[in-house]
């Protein structure tokens, strides 16, 4: 769980100021911060409906597609990852007395993990996403002169 608090501590204070030119930028065609930010939210939604022994719904399969979507509005953003990472850190609290080395499943294909496998890669993924988020970031200001 304190990975994502940092996490979410990285992406306020890396990208908070930038505009929405900023959020969808795509400099040297890399993928834009919104992209980022989308899939970090919407991945770990992903990741504790497997957590939870769930597999996906229409309406996540939906999100997932839209991930690279143009015209990301940075205030829709932010509070798309604030209310992510509300409802991973009440799921994550949710399964801290489960054995970790339950049977869980993953996708479409049902690859087998475990439970504590699952909650690793959340918090892994999702640092992996705010690096590259931090990256972009950096990648926009230097192309803005600031």
């Amino acid at each position: 769980m304190h990975a994502l608090q940092l996490a979410e501590e990285d992406l306020i204070s890396c990208c908070g100021d930038l505009g929405a030119e900023e959020w969808n930028a795509r400099p040297g065609g890399i993928a834009p911060l919104a992209f980022h930010a989308r899939h970090i939210a919407r991945s770990m939604d992903r990741l504790l409906s497997y957590a939870e022994g769930r597999q996906l719904d229409e309406a996540q399969i939906t999100a997932l597609k839209s991930e690279l979507n143009e015209g990301a509005v940075p205030d829709e953003i932010k509070a798309e990852l604030r209310a992510a990472f509300e409802r991973a850190a009440i799921g994550i609290r949710a399964l801290a007395d489960r054995n970790l080395e339950e049977f869980r499943t993953v996708g479409r294909k049902r690859l087998t993990t475990t439970l504590g496998g699952l909650l690793v890669h959340l918090a892994d993924h999702t640092q992996r996403h705010v690096g590259q988020a931090i990256t972009t970031a950096k990648v926009v200001r230097a192309m803005r002169g600031t």
